[in-house]
């Protein structure tokens, strides 16, 4: 089998539009891990809000959170791999975003802390409902992050919110002063901070030296800015049909939507060479 192992971005690519993975998807990633696949969840998301959509999967995968800051198993305290906001990037990045009207929030790999009350359409908001307490995301309301900076080791990203486009592409634009982050984007309406070197790619990469794979045994799939680095880095890169125009022209394939099982279309393909 050519293809040893599979990252899969999370929103937009293995969950539909309404934050589901289908039954095919699920059955076709068993059938994959079944044959010796690694499955790999690649997202944006923390690992505890990732770890809980992996859990529906059914089939044990490690998990590449906040856009490659952190590696860790689903069902183990083992952390494969992950790289941090330092303490003073992260003070420059506040001292930056204090100056824009936007939402922001910090996180590490189980905590967001936000400046000023969660709005009610926050992602995690809404995640939380019905779970328990252990499966939560910790929401933290700070009237502003400088005692949460000094609390935490751990940092692992900075998030922006706002529908406010030309005021984010200003605060975008204002933190081009520091050359030790990464910025990308994984909505219209956000852009996300992690350290220099930090992204989809990386962690793919890191993930395949783990299991001493080539590149060329990687698959990743995807649709949208914080994808890019993980399909090009793959031997085959896969934009869904509702992948953003960039992920598209650099994708080697795209598949069908995130609500018409693209996922398990590309995988039937490609791995369980299904025609």
């Amino acid at each position: 089998m050519k293809y040893k192992l599979i990252c899969i971005d999370m929103d937009g690519t293995l969950l539909n539009d309404d934050k589901v993975i289908s039954e095919e998807n699920k059955l076709v990633l068993k059938e994959a891990h079944d044959k010796g696949v690694h499955i790999s969840v690649c997202t944006g998301r923390l690992f505890t809000s990732a770890r809980n959509f992996s859990e529906m999967i059914g089939v044990k995968t490690p998990i590449i959170a906040s856009n490659g800051a952190y590696i860790r198993e689903k069902d183990e305290e083992k952390v494969i791999y992950k790289k941090i906001l330092p303490k003073e990037t992260c003070r420059k990045i506040y001292e930056i975003m204090r100056n824009f009207d936007v939402y922001k929030f910090f996180n590490t790999f189980d905590i967001v802390a936000s400046e000023g009350d969660f709005p009610d359409w926050y992602t995690y908001t809404r995640f939380n409902e019905g779970l328990s307490e252990e499966q939560k995301v910790k929401l933290e309301v700070y009237s502003d992050f400088d005692d949460f900076i000094e609390s935490q080791d751990e940092m692992l990203k900075f998030v922006a919110v706002s529908k406010d486009i030309e005021e984010l592409n200003k605060a975008r634009k204002a933190l081009s002063v520091l050359d030790d982050i990464e910025i990308v984007s994984s909505a219209p309406l956000n852009f996300e901070i992690n350290a220099k070197g930090v992204s989809k790619g990386d962690a793919a990469e890191q993930l395949a030296k783990i299991y001493g794979l080539d590149r060329n045994e990687v698959i990743c799939i995807g649709d949208s800015g914080n994808d890019l680095s993980m399909i090009k880095y793959a031997g085959l890169g896969i934009a869904m049909g509702n992948a953003e125009d960039g992920i598209k022209l650099n994708a080697d394939y795209i598949t069908d939507t995130n609500n018409n099982d693209g996922v398990a279309k590309a995988i039937r393909k490609f791995v369980l060479l299904d025609e």
